[in-house]
C-alpha cells in the first residue's frame, strides 16, 4: 500500500510503500515517553520503499533495553517523530504511522511490549466521547487579580 505523510508543521514529508498487514502497536516505555502517549503505532518499511519528499530530519540515539543503539528521527522544527532505525546502515525504518495521511485505514494487527501496556488502555473505548473538545474539558482561563 502506498502511503504519504508529514510532520505537524509540514517542513518534512515522505512517501512509502508498506504492508498494512504488518502494522503494530508498541507499548514499550520508550515509545510511551517519545510519543507522549500510551503507545505508538507503526510499521517496518524497507529503505528502498521510503522516499523523502522535503525537509531534513534530526536524530537522537538512545540505548534500547537490549543494549542496542536506536536512532529516533524527528522534525527539527516541530519535534514530530517520523521513524526509528539502526544508527548506521539501516536497511529498514520503523515508521510512525501517526504521521501518515492514511492512518485511519491502517488498523494494527499485533501488539508488542505488551508487558508495559498501561493498565487502563483497554478501557478507553468505554469512556464518554465528545466529537470535539468540549468547553467543559478546557481549563478556565485565569484573569489577573483586580480585573
Amino acid at each position: 500500500m502506498k502511503i504519504d505523510g508529514a510532520c505537524l508543521c509540514g517542513a518534512y514529508a515522505y512517501e512509502a510503500e508498506i504492508n498494512p498487514e504488518k502494522v503494530i502497536v508498541c507499548h514499550c516505555t520508550d515509545c510511551q515517553v517519545s510519543s507522549a502517549s500510551a503507545y505508538r503505532f507503526g510499521v517496518m518499511v524497507a529503505r528502498e520503499q521510503y522516499r523523502e519528499l522535503r525537509g531534513t530530519l534530526k536524530s537522537f540515539v538512545k540505548t534500547a533495553e537490549s543494549g542496542a543503539a536506536r536512532a529516533l528521527h524527528f522534525c527539527p522544527e516541530c519535534g514530530t517523530s517520523i521513524y526509528g532505525a539502526d544508527p548506521e546502515g539501516a536497511t529498514h525504518f520503523s515508521l510512525r504511522l501517526g504521521t501518515a495521511r492514511q492512518r485511519g485505514q491502517l488498523a494494527p494487527k499485533a501488539q508488542v511490549w505488551h508487558r508495559s501496556a498501561l493498565p487502563w488502555v483497554g478501557s478507553v473505548a468505554g469512556l464518554r466521547a465528545n466529537e470535539t473538545q468540549s468547553s467543559r474539558m478546557r481549563p478556565k482561563e485565569s484573569t489577573p487579580s483586580g480585573q
